[in-house]
């Protein structure tokens, strides 16, 4: 009769048991991930989806790692902001679920920091896969309504009332083609690092190609200047990271030629009369309601002098309720709307994470290609936001957690090397 050895029985007991919370732990990020495109309704699947992504963790005993305590101190106090200017609007059910959606994104974008601090291959390949197949389902939509495919297809559009017919923008399965639009280019990103540092691939190139028909589609301005900074700073942060010359030969040979690329579409696209029609409107640099008594400009001159006038600010809306209105800039909206603690902790947590992803995202890691995709997104996303309001966008918060998580992993891998390095025994002196 053999023995059983109580120790290795719950040694294996455990080790099975974590095994299984990990699998469960991926599987429900990927489905967090992919319904993540789907922002029509609110609560959407996506916020259900994170509560029980937050459970899979606490199973699954995810950690917290200390370089992510200035994270959680900064979104901490800003939620803190937010719960305080609620004194301001009393029982308006709106402004508390506001504030209820803030601060569920706050930790939403620690969990995702938490997930992605060790730098998990799988989970990152896990994000990449479920992204890009959520932004090609969401596009795929979009283009059904913008070609009137298919009957009734055209709720994927956003056609303001009584416009002429070709000003359709396509929204697919957002209520706004100015947060789908963004919400495309992280997926571009990674697409496109994958091209430029694993090669040229025929899906790769057709996901892109659909995905910057949305893009292009969207007649998002703000967008369309996201996606060119996004992927500049992209490639700049890869070649930072390329030691090999031949690599870096490559990746500024490829670069052109899918700038070249995208420019052919574009034309392509131009061509066709009513999108021609709206491009030429979208692109004009100024439109009629950026100026005048009642445009985006002049609202944000005077959004300037009600934040000096009301330091615990007026509250989630108090600006729309007072004006009619909204700002339209992300900045001024964080000290209207969580007041002056609130807009400084915002614009120090947004300093931070540039200069702490910087300082990752040009250090050679295996991870270095989604860190270097994901900051060239966020950076897009600072200057989108002085013309609209980010601070809601479900996308912008796993951008956010990925910076942080990822450059946890970066310290902690330059701490192994350098506690090997030490460990190696000093070369004899001849």
């Amino acid at each position: 009769m053999v023995a059983l050895d109580p120790a290795a029985f719950a040694a294996d007991a455990r080790s099975d048991y974590s095994a299984l919370s990990q699998r469960l732990l991926n599987v429900v990020l990927f489905i967090t991930i992919l319904t993540s495109s789907l922002a029509f309704i609110e609560p959407s699947p996506h916020d259900v989806m994170m509560l029980v992504l937050l459970m899979a963790c606490v199973v699954a005993h995810v950690r917290f790692e200390r370089m992510l305590v200035p994270l959680f101190v900064l979104l901490l106090v800003w939620a803190l902001g937010v719960l305080m200017s609620l004194i301001q609007v009393g029982d308006d059910i709106k402004a508390i679920q506001y504030a209820g959606t803030s601060i569920y994104l706050d930790v939403a974008a620690v969990l995702f920091a938490c997930l992605f601090s060790d730098g998990d291959a799988q989970r990152l390949s896990i994000v990449r896969r479920a992204y890009i197949l959520s932004a090609l389902i969401a596009t795929a939509a979009g283009l059904v309504g913008f070609f009137h495919l298919v009957p009734g297809a055209e709720i994927f559009l956003d056609i303001p009332p009584n416009s002429p017919a070709f000003s359709a923008r396509v929204s697919a399965t957002f209520k706004d083609p100015n947060v789908y639009g963004p919400f495309l280019i992280f997926p571009l990103l990674m697409l496109l690092n994958a091209m430029l540092l694993r090669g040229i691939g025929l899906l790769r190139i057709s996901a892109m190609a659909v995905l910057l028909g949305g893009l292009f589609l969207s007649f998002s301005r703000g967008a369309w200047i996201h996606f060119v900074i996004s992927a500049a700073v992209s490639v700049m942060l890869l070649l930072a990271a390329t030691r090999e010359p031949r690599q870096r030969a490559r990746i500024v040979m490829l670069s052109a030629l899918a700038a070249a690329a995208v420019s052919v579409l574009v034309l392509a696209m131009i061509s066709v009369g009513s999108i021609n029609e709206m491009f030429v409107e979208r692109a004009k640099a100024v439109q009629d309601y950026d100026v005048g008594p009642g445009g985006r400009f002049t609202l944000q001159q005077l959004a300037l002098s009600v934040i000096m006038e009301h330091p615990n600010g007026l509250g989630p809306f108090g600006f729309f309720h007072t004006y009619g209105t909204q700002q339209h800039n992300v900045y001024m909206e964080s000290f209207l709307v969580y007041g002056w603690l609130g807009g400084t902790v915002y614009l120090t947590l947004i300093a931070m994470t540039l200069v702490v992803g910087l300082r990752a995202a040009r250090l050679p890691a295996p991870w270095q290609p989604y860190l270097a995709a994901a900051y060239g997104v966020f950076v897009g996303e600072v200057v989108e936001g002085l013309i609209v309001d980010t601070d809601h966008w479900r996308h912008f918060y796993l951008i956010l957690g990925m910076i942080w998580g990822l450059t946890a992993a970066s310290i902690k891998l330059r701490w192994r090397s350098s506690y090997h390095d030490l460990a190696e025994p000093a070369p004899a002196v001849s």
